[in-house]
């Protein structure tokens, strides 16, 4: 996975525009956080991670190159929107394409902004778009089992074991509730994965509150972490307007600022590591003086395919990794000194890398 892709949708006027608004905004290069736009409704940020400034100042290193996350503005969505309405289509199209999706809901009370039933009700919002997201994956669904029953009549094993799925699927969806709370096996993702179903995606929440809630939570954000624990979701709390704010300053002045308001981290950066969380994402680091770098990879990855993430003629040449822990690294000052130490570790192809470790792999050419 070069580059997560995580989609922002929401009802209009929940602070959807707001947040991606400030994502654009965040990677100016006073906030010391690479960034470029790619469309007009995608950008692409920096993970946060401290130690590559350090490790970039231990080797003095011409380049550093974090890991990075794509956010999709998706289109705006309506009721009826599995139908065509408003931009259904376009909304779903997008949908489809990104690894997770972070909800935002609108939290916060503001008589000049004016919502599209008129009430501020969470639970009704996100009830709103998981149904349409339902509707649409049932549509799909309809057509895979009429595909499948043909494969039955000739016996075949896998089409009945993918027929049983897509019907546990389907009376999930017929309740309006996500396939997701099925907690597939891994087998059984694998038989219906061509599916590509919308409510498969991880999903988060984004809680969007007034800038003056943001220390105390309301009632409203109460009942969104309420039922993301009943999902087994994560909850994110932010102020887009805030975060706006935020992406206009330096990295001091937002420091600044963050601590005026009781808070350690921009909620952009609490959303991004939520994100990689929630898609079971991991950083290895690689160090020299020509550039320091963090690489993106999933929990459990070994040793040769991490290497591959690099380039892949080191996966097809791998001989072993020589790793050192992040922190040992620090505390002794070089890697001359954790090697003295004997901290430098000599791993084989099946080591499973471990987030942080800092790595250089020994390959055949």
């Amino acid at each position: 996975m070069s580059n997560l892709e995580v989609g922002i949708v929401g009802l209009p006027n929940v602070g959807k525009s707001t947040l991606f608004n400030a994502i654009t905004r965040a990677g100016a290069e006073a906030a010391n956080y690479p960034f470029c736009t790619i469309e007009p409704n995608v950008g692409v940020v920096a993970v946060p991670d401290g130690r590559l400034d350090v490790l970039t100042k231990l080797y003095n290193s011409k380049k550093t190159t974090p890991a990075s996350v794509r956010f999709v503005d998706i289109a705006g969505l309506v009721k009826g929107a599995s139908k065509g309405e408003g931009l259904g289509n376009k909304f779903l199209e997008h949908i489809r394409q990104v690894d997770a999706i972070a909800h935002v809901v609108r939290c916060f009370e503001d008589g000049n902004i004016t919502h599209v039933a008129d009430t501020i009700d969470p639970l009704r919002d996100i009830d709103t778009i998981q149904t349409e997201l339902c509707l649409a994956d049932l549509e799909v669904v309809d057509k895979r089992l009429a595909k499948v029953a043909k494969l039955l009549k000739s016996g075949s094993k896998e089409a009945r074991f993918e027929s049983e799925i897509l019907e546990r699927v389907k009376n999930s969806l017929d309740a309006a509730k996500p396939a997701r709370g099925l907690n597939l096996t891994d087998d059984e993702l694998a038989a219906i994965r061509d599916a590509n179903l919308l409510t498969l995606k991880p999903t988060l929440y984004v809680a969007n509150v007034a800038e003056s809630e943001l220390a105390a939570e309301n009632s409203h954000v109460k009942k969104v972490r309420e039922l993301a624990a009943s999902e087994g979701a994560q909850v994110v709390v932010i102020c887009a307007k805030v975060e706006e704010e935020i992406a206009e300053l330096d990295a001091d002045e937002a420091q600044e600022f963050l601590a005026d308001l009781g808070l350690s981290a921009s909620g952009l950066d609490r959303l991004i590591h939520a994100a990689f969380d929630l898609l079971g994402l991991m950083t290895f680091l690689t160090a020299g003086p020509d550039e320091c770098r963090a690489w993106t990879i999933a929990k459990g990855t070994p040793a040769v395919k991490a290497a591959g993430k690099i380039h892949s003629d080191i996966e097809r040449g791998f001989i072993r990794a020589e790793i050192v822990n992040y922190d040992d690294l620090i505390r002794l000052g070089s890697i001359a000194a954790a090697r003295d130490k004997g901290l430098v570790r000599l791993e084989g192809k099946d080591y499973i890398m471990q987030d942080g470790d800092v790595t250089y792999f020994r390959f055949n050419v």
